[in-house]
């Protein structure tokens, strides 16, 4: 047997195990594991050699910034930022047709650009809109849909934790990667907010009472209150990193200070609380850190069966061509979607694309920005979509079922899906911002 046919058996068991409900860093790892062993025939190499990888995967200077921006992302939530943003959206967009529905898209918007986590975003805004909308006489299944369609907001607008994880695997700029997800994060965000306004038109039976919402405004001065600390963070972190004064370590570094800082200047952190948020940092952290072990593993594995050299070769032999590469790695990522999470997905279909996409000449932050989009479309598609299943979590109504969500956050997903070709086929939007691209 040779080690291209071992490959292709440790990937297919991989599906099979994650498929049978195994934990997919233990997927990978164990499958990893067995396939270096296969290849070069020795249990005692294979161990060598999957724990360099390990050493490798995290002794990185860069692999600093996850831990500092979810630290900050934390600190955000738990200071009641969040429910700031929804005041002060709210307040600019609640005379408008579905303005609630608006404003909380530009919550969310505002949220991502200073969390870069999809389910704290899903999470706080089921708590704080979803209430009002349907107190407002929307109805329950278009509010919980805003929330988890704007809820994926927080993956592409920097700072993002897929984006870093991208970054990781392919070693590409993370502040490359950050600035490139600006453009096609404010292309989303304008594209949600004018679905909104065009279902509140045309379909009134689904979005429900859509009236101006006469509560909610703001004096001027009420509103640079809210507003103001969220801006700062904002510019702080990606000013920061677009100016080049920081690198994304140190922004996350500024970023964390900066919201700790406001927090406890603010009263809204206390030492309780700060507790809490080290926890759940400590938490997320580590299980990112043991998935990023699993994926130099996997990495390592593939390498050498030569699988993904099989795989550029007969990308190159069967002449796809751009548009058809495209096409079928989008339909593959979207299809994962529906049973996978959204780390797990990249883990597994990053390593296996980059020999494929390289010798293209493909620019490989334009496709970090098309796989993250096209993995988020995964977070509101049946029957995994972890976005669904937080919302569903944190609500308090038991009346809104998970089919009700899933069909509330279905024209969101087809929203992503037309910007995500917007950004194949004018790959500018992503790296317009970029100099010398």
């Amino acid at each position: 047997m040779t080690p291209f046919d071992i490959g292709l058996i440790a990937l297919a068991a991989m599906f099979a195990t994650v498929l049978l409900g195994l934990f997919v860093p233990i997927a990978l790892m164990l499958c990893s594991f067995l396939g270096v062993w296969a290849i070069k025939g020795s249990p005692l190499l294979a161990s060598k050699l999957l724990a360099l990888a390990a050493n490798d995967a995290i002794s990185s200077y860069f692999f600093g910034v996850i831990p500092l921006f979810v630290l900050m992302g934390f600190v955000v939530s738990e200071a009641g930022f969040g429910r700031d943003a929804f005041d002060v959206a709210n307040a600019m967009f609640r005379r408008l047709k579905g303005g609630l529905g608006v404003g909380t898209v530009g919550a969310n918007a505002i949220f991502a650009a200073i969390t870069g986590v999809s389910i704290a975003s899903a999470a706080v805004f089921t708590k704080i809109a979803v209430p009002q909308m349907i107190r407002h006489g929307y109805a329950p299944r278009f509010a919980v849909g805003v929330v988890a369609g704007s809820s994926v907001l927080g993956m592409m607008i920097p700072p993002s934790l897929l984006l870093i994880l991208y970054g990781i695997l392919t070693e590409q700029s993370i502040g490359d990667l950050f600035i490139a997800g600006i453009g096609p994060g404010i292309l989303l965000a304008v594209f949600f907010a004018v679905g909104i306004v065009a279902m509140a038109v045309f379909t009134p039976r689904f979005v429900g009472n859509t009236a101006a919402v006469p509560e909610g405004a703001l004096t001027p001065a009420q509103m640079i209150k809210k507003g103001l600390p969220i801006a700062g963070l904002i510019m702080l972190v990606l000013g920061g990193i677009y100016t080049g004064a920081f690198t994304p370590v140190e922004a996350g570094a500024m970023g964390a200070i900066g919201a700790l800082a406001l927090g406890f200047a603010l009263g809204r952190l206390t030492w309780g609380k700060l507790w809490t948020v080290l926890v759940d940092t400590g938490m997320v952290t580590a299980t990112i850190c043991f998935l990023i072990i699993a994926a130099q593993m996997y990495s390592r594995m593939l390498a050498l069966s030569g699988v993904p050299a099989g795989l550029g070769a007969w990308a190159a032999g069967a002449d796809l061509g751009f548009w058809g590469l495209m096409l079928l790695y989008v339909a593959i990522v979207i299809a994962l979607g529906m049973i996978l999470d959204s780390s797990s997905i990249m883990l597994i279909l990053v390593p296996l694309m980059l020999p494929v996409v390289v010798p293209m000449g493909l620019d490989l932050v334009w496709f970090g920005i098309v796989t993250v989009l096209a993995v988020e479309i995964g977070l509101l598609t049946p029957p995994f979509g972890i976005s669904v299943y937080v919302i569903k979590a944190t609500l308090d109504d038991d009346s809104i079922s998970l089919g009700d969500i899933f069909r509330g956050a279905a024209p969101f997903a087809a929203m992503m899906l037309v910007v995500l070709l917007i950004v194949i086929a004018v790959p500018s939007v992503a790296t317009g911002l970029l100099p010398g691209r």
